[in-house]
């Protein structure tokens, strides 16, 4: 992996999060976080159990599960580390 392939990474992960920040209000609890990231991960799991766990749908997934995980952080965390 190099620098250039981690920011492209990245940057879909951004992307999603601000997709999702338009689209959706922010999340009210741990509860409501854990429920919208565990939502993502059966799907990526619907993926992998059809083998299809390396295509780009599953890469969009991954990447919706990330992005989730950012906005767990930032909307039901306190602060910075």
């Amino acid at each position: 992996m190099t620098p250039t392939t981690l920011a492209r990474a990245m940057a879909e992960v951004t992307n999603e999060f601000r997709r999702a920040a338009i689209a959706h209000r922010p999340m009210h609890s741990p509860h409501e976080g854990w429920a919208v990231i565990r939502e993502e991960m059966d799907e990526l799991w619907e993926h992998v159990r059809a083998n299809t766990g390396r295509s780009a749908e599953a890469r969009h997934e991954a990447c919706q599960i990330a992005a989730m995980a950012v906005r767990y952080m930032l909307d039901l965390t306190e602060g910075e580390p």
